[in-house]
């Protein structure tokens, strides 16, 4: 009897030991397929990231080729222009094509010399290109000089053309990936840009040395790179931080967010980002130091105009002031394609600080906020102690020519070419039919520069 009780219970301990296992083996089966679906989803995620990545890239790449292509073809064109008439629309064509390729260019993370140039390139032609059309315009045929510099600029236009073309056949086979070319340094990109030679952009520098000062694309805009960068304030980031800030700015959600790693390319050191979200890819990219929004793009096609642009210049304020950029006055604008693309300078005690500029991309049918660009702030942007012992508003418009006709006056801070400023009177006013900006110095009476206005159908510029 005893026996067989210990028997029994020997059997049931020995169940129960194997129920024992059993739970265990199964557990671990369990696990094991928690971990296979999750490393599928994982992988699948990131497979949809990289997609979405390539495609911007693609997207950016290919339209930069389309713009470099017609900036070649208009500065074939430039090259036989016999009127001052078609001149100036074949070099207003020039300069809108190197900014629209240029904004594209800025859109591939690419760290390399070579890019760098390319940009700079782009830069210089839509500069030169821009002051050549004014010249034009006002009925003014080109000189020989300026000829030959429109055919050294074609002839490295032609070069860009095919080494991007040569690139894109390496993309299109398969011979370099998205992945290999955002590396830092990569060789294969070097290799493919060496044909360009950095001799060559270097020259080019040159013919560009009587266009230094001259102002595009709203006033002192291009005065915008400072190496001590004053208003980009606060500590250093890492990428999680910058995710966040992203997703806060954007309103979007973690599984929208790619992200492009660290990029020294360009002026300020960011972490760069693409967002996919309703089907609408957009952009931006984060300061390390400080996690300040550099710069936001995004595009979708606007069929319509609904808003007026003085609603659209509200609407930008509003969002600034949102966003924590208090004080910022409007001053220039460009319509193109239904969006509005705005300048904002900051102003401290109604004086319009010029260097500290924000761009902002409004869409013109619902006022949506395309686009920002805050370079010039980042850049520039403190708080100024400003002079108070200034000449009168009335002794500074004894300095101004007996033939301009007045229509406003303030103080401004404009930048100089050696990276100072200046305190002015400015003035704008009308000369004929011409509108001009003129600005005195404020503490000596000196003029310290002229600008004229040029108000066109889709905004207005300044040269």
């Amino acid at each position: 009897m005893q026996e067989n009780m210990q028997t029994k219970f020997a059997d049931w301990k020995n169940r129960l030991k194997d129920r024992h296992m059993f739970s265990i083996v199964m557990i671990i089966v369990i696990l094991l397929i928690a971990v296979i679906v999750l490393a599928f989803y994982t992988y699948n995620k990131q497979r949809e990231f990289r997609q979405v990545s390539e495609n911007a890239y693609n997207m950016a790449f290919y339209e930069l080729i389309n713009y470099v292509e017609e900036v070649e073809t208009y500065l074939a064109k430039s090259t036989i222009t016999s009127t001052a008439q078609h001149g100036a629309e074949t070099l207003s064509n020039v300069w809108n094509e190197a900014k629209l390729g240029e904004a594209y260019l800025s859109q591939i993370p690419i760290n390399t010399e070579g890019l760098s140039n390319a940009q700079k390139f782009l830069n210089q032609v839509s500069d030169y290109s821009y002051s050549l059309s004014m010249k034009a315009i006002d009925g003014q045929d080109l000189t020989d000089e300026e000829l030959k510099h429109l055919e050294d600029l074609h002839e490295y236009a032609v070069t860009l053309k095919e080494t991007l073309n040569e690139l894109s056949n390496e993309i299109n086979d398969g011979s370099i990936s998205w992945g290999e070319l955002t590396k830092e340094g990569t060789k294969a990109f070097a290799q493919q840009v060496s044909n360009m030679s950095t001799d060559s952009f270097g020259n080019i520098e040159t013919a560009f040395d009587d266009y230094t000062g001259l102002i595009y694309d709203g006033a002192f805009s291009e005065h915008m790179t400072s190496t001590e960068k004053k208003g980009l304030t606060g500590e250093d980031i890492d990428e999680n931080k910058a995710k966040e800030i992203v997703k806060k700015f954007l309103n979007t959600k973690d599984e929208e967010i790619s992200s492009n790693g660290l990029s020294s390319n360009g002026h300020i050191e960011s972490y760069g980002f693409i967002v996919n979200s309703n089907d609408i890819t957009k952009s931006i990219a984060i300061s390390k130091k400080g996690g300040h929004i550099v710069y936001f793009n995004s595009y979708r096609e606007i069929t319509e105009k609904k808003i007026k642009e003085e609603e659209a210049v509200e609407i930008g304020k509003k969002f600034l002031d949102e966003k924590g950029y208090t004080n910022m006055k409007e001053t220039y604008y460009m319509v193109q394609e239904n969006n509005i693309v705005i300048n904002y300078a900051y102003q401290e005690n109604d004086v319009v600080v010029y260097p500290d500029l924000i761009k902002l991309k409004i869409a013109l049918d619902n006022g949506e906020i395309m686009g920002m660009e805050t370079a010039g702030y980042l850049n520039c942007h403190e708080v100024r102690n400003i002079n108070k012992n200034i000449i009168s508003v009335e002794k500074a418009k004894e300095k101004l020519n007996d033939r301009l006709e007045i229509n406003s006056q303030n103080l401004a801070i404009i930048p100089t070419e050696y990276n100072t400023e200046i305190l002015c009177w400015e003035f704008k006013g009308k000369v004929s039919d011409n509108e001009f900006l003129v600005y005195i110095n404020a503490e000596n009476g000196k003029e310290e520069d002229i600008l004229m206005i040029v108000n066109t159908p889709n905004g207005t510029l300044t040269t």
